[in-house]
């Protein structure tokens, strides 16, 4: 069934701004009602809209007949009357398993939840009609925080036996053949630091966002880094060229050269670390260096990463470089400040290898 109506452009836009002000007030009833108009308007038949809104065509079809004989007046938010509903403890424990199956399997387009989302799912499924705000402070009381998230590895189902094997068995004993042979135990990892900068999260007055000039040069500085898991020695090597086998042999070559010590080498998959040079590089050196390769699509499992993070917040977050010496002779600087607080390394080092530490020690 259809129903034909029609209005001055001046009208719709009042229209939309009225749906705009619902949104913003959080009065979702009212929100599907506007909507409702305005899917007619567009010429969408009744039943395809009261499927799209989750509303009887009955419904529909009132929110028409109200507009068509009141005008604007019939789009007034009127509070149901009564004590207010409020969500049983079975419905909150549904709530929360919806949440945290995301909105697309709750039936929405989208990746992200927001209160407002949230505000009409429990609309929807529990017909419990919360106030955003009030709906935010019981989000809170559920154990829920407005957060931003992270990207995780779709190939961590696949490398979890391998990373519970290194976790239980191949840490806890690479850890005490290192102390047995007094070996250095390094974790070793490369980081670009971009001339370009990069960005991130800083309190700033409400209404401004922060503005950092760039150059916008593609241009970056290289470096290859090993920190030690007892001591927190730092050795760092930084180039200008890209990451290759040649250019890891010369950092590896230049530590071999600083300690007489063996050299315990924990690495990733990176193709310069393990390509047939770097192989037969570490065939050649097996006297002074034994490597080991961290689990697959693993960096926390590194903690150097840590370092980098460290340094690009000192030397490239919200900061402007306008020329490529400025940003190396920045990045120099506070990778000598690391090297000279081994206390600071062994800090970043996290509680991944504190705890297997602990535990292989015992």
């Amino acid at each position: 069934m259809r129903m034909r109506i029609s209005l001055k452009s001046s009208d719709c836009e009042k229209l939309v701004e009225r749906l705009r002000q619902a949104y913003a007030n959080g009065q979702l009833r009212l929100v599907k009602r506007i909507h409702a108009l305005l899917y007619i308007l567009d010429g969408k038949p009744i039943d395809e809209t009261a499927a799209i809104l989750d509303l009887s065509e009955q419904s529909v079809y009132n929110y028409v007949k109200a507009f068509i004989l009141k005008g604007f007046d019939s789009l007034v938010y009127r509070h149901p009357p009564g004590r207010p509903p409020r969500l049983t403890k079975s419905q909150r424990k549904e709530l929360c398993r919806l949440i945290d199956d995301g909105p697309e399997a709750a039936g929405y387009d989208c990746g992200c939840w927001t209160t407002g989302l949230i505000q009409d799912l429990v609309l929807t499924r529990f017909g419990v009609e919360y106030n955003p705000h009030y709906l935010a402070e019981l989000l809170k009381n559920m154990g829920y925080s407005y957060q931003k998230a992270r990207f995780v590895s779709d190939h961590l189902e696949d490398v979890a036996a391998e990373q519970k094997e290194w976790m239980e068995k191949t840490w806890p004993e690479i850890l005490r053949l290192a102390k047995e042979k007094g070996a250095l135990l390094l974790f070793g990892d490369e980081c670009s630091f971009a001339q370009w900068g990069s960005l991130s999260y800083t309190w700033a007055r409400r209404g401004k966002q922060p503005t950092v000039k760039t150059s916008g040069k593609r241009k970056a500085y290289k470096v290859f880094g090993l920190i030690e898991y007892f001591t927190g020695a730092l050795f760092y090597k930084g180039h200008t060229g890209k990451f290759t086998s040649a250019s890891y042999q010369d950092f590896i070559t230049g530590v071999l050269a600083r300690s007489k010590k063996h050299l315990f080498i924990l690495q990733d998959g990176a193709k310069y670390h393990t390509s047939k040079a770097m192989k037969q590089f570490f065939a050649t050196h097996a006297n002074r260096i034994t490597v080991y390769q961290l689990p697959r699509y693993s960096p926390d499992f590194n903690p150097i990463e840590y370092l980098w993070r460290n340094v690009k917040k000192l030397t490239t977050h919200l900061r402007y470089h306008p020329t490529f010496e400025s940003l190396l002779n920045k990045v120099e600087e506070k990778l000598r400040y690391f090297a000279n607080l081994p206390q600071s390394i062994k800090a970043l080092m996290g509680k991944y290898c504190e705890t297997l530490g602990v535990e292989a020690a015992a």
